[in-house]
This record gives structure tokens, C-alpha cells and sequence, in this order.
């Protein structure tokens, strides 16, 4: 697996006093960082909020919308040390929407389906919901979205929200697209996570009309420095 390797702190920075509490940052990920992941994607995953009264399968989240980038692309995969080598957030994505999405069916989906078969029928419950999209990854590619074919999932940890880390991110991981030639990128939200939309907003996110989108919301932007 060719990860690229940690960004130090900039050595420009003035160093702290010995006594002072390390700073986040954010580097590459590494396949140590897995647990933390699947932790931070299940703590985060209801409109960015813990998730486990709605998914008690801890692995049922992440093996959607963290893991397989981090398998797949772990060059496009950034995380947020908190200064002492545990990720406290990350951001994960692909360079190519359509490409990622045969990649889920053909690589990832075969190492799921023993614990996830497809549901027999119409889903019932929010797990069933979300093992149904799991068994769907060609609804990840839409007409709408062809101009954007990059896309994106960022999550953090409550303590390490409005702090500049999600910027950071997003920063880090559109200069990684911008390398690869890549012009555009989307992500889709929850509607009703207004905090999150807020924030895209800030960082120049703006809606992508796709008919009948349900209760998401798609926002795409250029690659250009933030």
C-alpha cells in the first residue's frame, strides 16, 4: 500500500515551550489509523452527531463511508493528529467518482457481504437502510455530477470542530486532487445538517441541482486553493 508520508510541522514555526500541549495537524493517513477512523466516522455519522442509537453495528458506517477510500485511494486520505499520533478527524475521497464506484463493486463489496448480505426486501430499519446504499454503488454516479468527479467525506471529533481543522483539511486534500489533474470536486450532505452546510459554504461549496435528491444535498467546487 503506497501511503505518502507524514507532514511534519512547519519548521518555520516558533517551537513551543517543552511544558506546552502538542498542536493538531493534519498528515497523511496510515493504516495504523483504521480504529481511530471507524471510531471518529461512527461518532460522527448522524448529521455529525454519535450514530450508535441508530447503527449499533460499529463497522457498518465506516465500511461505507470511511474505510474503502482509505483501502482504495489512501493517497487521497489526510487525517488530524491531535499532537499525539491519534487521528481526531480525517478526510477521504476519490479522484474519480465513476472509477471509485466499480472499484466499491468489484474489490470492496466481496469483503462485506458475508456480514452484510443485500437486504431480501424493502429496508425496515435505518441498518437496512444504509446495507441497501452499501449494495448500491452505482448511486454514486450521476449525470449531474460529471463536471465534479472528484468526490469527498470529512469528519471530526466534537472537541476539534471550529478550531480550523476542517479547512486544513479540505485544503490539504484538494491540493492532493490538484496534483493528480483533477478540476472539481462535489461531496453530499444531509440536508439538515446546517453546521455542516454553513461550513462548505465558507469554504466556497456551492448547491449542484440533482433531480429528486431526497433528503441530501449535493455542493461542488473547483480544486482551486481555498
Amino acid at each position: 500500500m503506497n501511503v505518502p508520508a507524514a507532514t511534519p510541522a512547519p519548521s518555520s514555526a516558533t517551537p513551543a515551550p517543552s511544558s506546552a500541549a502538542p498542536s493538531p495537524y493534519v498528515r497523511a493517513y496510515r493504516p495504523g489509523d483504521l480504529p481511530a477512523v471507524y471510531d471518529i466516522c461512527v461518532r460522527t455519522a448522524y448529521e455529525g452527531r454519535d450514530s450508535r442509537h441508530l447503527y449499533p453495528d460499529p463497522e457498518l458506517m465506516p465500511s461505507i463511508f470511511a474505510a474503502p477510500y482509505a483501502a482504495l485511494e489512501p493517497e487521497l486520505a489526510f487525517v488530524l493528529d491531535d499532537g499525539h499520533g491519534r487521528a481526531a478527524g480525517y478526510i477521504l475521497g476519490t479522484a474519480d467518482t465513476p472509477a471509485f464506484a466499480r472499484a466499491f463493486r468489484s474489490v470492496w463489496l466481496p469483503t462485506l457481504t458475508g456480514r452484510y448480505p443485500a437486504p431480501a426486501g424493502p429496508p425496515r430499519t435505518p441498518s437496512e437502510e444504509m446495507i441497501a446504499l452499501m449494495h448500491d454503488p452505482e448511486r454514486m454516479v450521476l449525470s449531474e455530477l460529471a463536471a465534479y468527479p472528484a468526490h469527498l467525506h470529512i469528519d471530526l471529533l466534537p472537541d476539534q470542530q471550529r478550531k480550523g481543522h476542517g479547512r486544513a483539511l479540505v485544503v490539504r486534500f484538494l491540493g492532493a486532487l490538484r496534483e493528480q489533474g483533477v478540476g472539481a470536486a462535489h461531496l453530499a450532505m444531509v440536508t439538515a445538517n446546517t453546521p455542516a452546510r454553513a461550513f462548505y459554504d465558507r469554504l466556497g461549496f456551492r448547491p449542484i441541482a440533482v433531480p429528486d435528491p431526497g433528503p441530501i444535498t449535493y455542493l461542488g467546487r473547483s480544486t482551486a486553493v481555498v
